[in-house]
This record gives C-alpha cells, sequence and structure tokens, in this order.
C-alpha cells in the first residue's frame, strides 16, 4: 500500500507500507535507492513491527526540488514520523546519515538506530567524479539485463539493486533520480561533518559497516566511540550494500542488537 506525505514546503513524499503490525520501523534508502529497495530486509523486520518507508525527495515517485540538504531531507523525515510516533530508524548510506541527524534533532522520534555503511565526515572529497559517472550512463537502458551490466561491477548486487531504481518508458530504462540532483546532496557532504550530532544522540544505534564500504579508514569506530550508547560491526566480504550482500550476517547483526532492546 502507498499514500503520500505532504512536506512543509509543499513537496508530496512517496510513503509505502511494507508490511506488519505494531511499533513503527521506519527505512531510509541511500542516494540514486527508493523505498522498494528495502522489500526483502521488510520481509523479516515485519515481524516485530510495521514497516514503513518513503522515497526521499528527487527520489522514486516522490517530488523533488531543492534545497538538497541534510537538514532538509531530515525534516522530511521527520514529517513522514510525526503521525506514526517514536519509531525504530534503519537507514542505508544516504539515509543513514539522515537517521543519525534525525536522531538528533528529535530525539523523540528515534527509539533505536541502524545505521548501514555510512560516515558522517567526507570534507575533502568531491562528487565530482560521482557526477561524471553517472552522467556518462548510456540512459536510456536498453533492457533491466542492460541496468544490471551497468552497475554490477565489481559487486554483482548493486546491479540487481539499481533494476529497483529505474522507470520504464518507450525508449527504455532511465533512472529515477536525477543526477544532478543526487550530485547537489553528495556535494554538501564533500563539505559539512556531523560529528557534533553525534554528542546529541541518545538512543541505541547499531552500526554496520562494510569491509569495503564508504566511510574513511576507521571512523565508524571513531563514531562508535562517541555516541552514547553504540555497538559497531563489521561484517567481512560485503560492499556498501551490505544488506544485499550478506543478508544472513546483516539480518542476524540487527535481529541482535533489536532482541538487546529494552
Amino acid at each position: 500500500m502507498r499514500r503520500t506525505v505532504r512536506t512543509s514546503d509543499g513537496l508530496d513524499l512517496e510513503v509505502v507500507e511494507l508490511g506488519g503490525e505494531g511499533p513503527p520501523i521506519l527505512l531510509l534508502h541511500g542516494l540514486m535507492g527508493r523505498a522498494r529497495t528495502w522489500w526483502s530486509v521488510a520481509r523479516w523486520l515485519s515481524g516485530r513491527g510495521r514497516v514503513v518507508a518513503f522515497d526521499a525527495r528527487g527520489h522514486g515517485r516522490s517530488d523533488g526540488r531543492p534545497p538538497w540538504t541534510t537538514e532538509r531531507m531530515v525534516r522530511d523525515a521527520a514529517e513522514v514520523l510525526d503521525p506514526l510516533g517514536p519509531a525504530t530508524v534503519v537507514g542505508h548510506s544516504m539515509g543513514g546519515l539522515h537517521g543519525l541527524v534525525l536522531a538528533a534533532r528529535r530525539p523523540d522520534l528515534v527509539r533505536a538506530l541502524v545505521v548501514e555503511d555510512m560516515a558522517v565526515d567526507f570534507r575533502g572529497r568531491s562528487a565530482a567524479d560521482a557526477r561524471a559517472w553517472f552522467a556518462a550512463l548510456p540512459q536510456p537502458f536498453g533492457s533491466l539485463a542492460a541496468v544490471r551490466e551497468a552497475f554490477g561491477h565489481p559487486r554483482p548486487e548493486f546491479g540487481d539493486y539499481m533494476t529497483e531504481c529505474v522507470r520504464e518508458g518507450v525508449d527504455g530504462y532511465r533512472l529515477l533520480a536525477d543526477v544532478e540532483h543526487a550530485a547537489a546532496i553528495a556535494a554538501e557532504w564533500a563539505s559539512t561533518d556531523h560529528w557534533a550530532d553525534l554528542a546529541a544522540v541518545r538512543c541505541p544505534v547499531l552500526l554496520v559497516e562494510a569491509e569495503q564500504g564508504v566511510a574513511p579508514p576507521g571512523q565508524v569506530a571513531e563514531m562508535a566511540a562517541r555516541l552514547a550508547d553504540a555497538t559497531h560491526v563489521r561484517l567481512p566480504g560485503t560492499g556498501h550494500l551490505v544488506h544485499a550482500a550478506d543478508p544472513g550476517a546483516y539480518s542476524r547483526a540487527v535481529t541482535a542488537f533489536l532482541d538487546r532492546l529494552p
């Protein structure tokens, strides 16, 4: 089931109910993703509560326009969550950063948090290379197999993931997220850090780090040290998309964390 939520600045966000009943569990997707990429995770999380996800602004079926800032996108998440009440929040990549900042800004809305392979400090990096790579992709893609081929190297799980992030048209398949919008989001990460937000997070946090992830070396361990109540696991053999690279290890880590919550 899907519905829309109107943001305070007038955008319609697509919200997807992914099953379950009880306390809310909010899933936040990564850059270029969409709510439905969480489907496989939602299958087992739905036994623990009401699983809800939404397409971030400029992604999936949601409207998109600036500002492309973390502050605005976190406010979007809060406006989706406000009617539902305090939730367990699970975020991948961009969604993990948004989850951390949401927990810092609105502790009343986040009772526990899972952050999958994300850091809080990418200063000094540039979004230019990512923009150039995405811009060079041969859109439209002629088939879903072409999407898998374009994104599935060196880690094949990305190819499957990105087949959920395209729209079919008369000329083939195109990415649901605009490359320039995604680049604008990533550009802010290259100039702004969120170390200070960690001190304001009081809920239990699980930091799931990939062996071949995006975080600068040692940064996830430092994040764990600065959080009031953090568990840090690093899963061998995984890339940035941990929940797809090793679903079993990811689900065991998340389940063990949730089982320890009061």
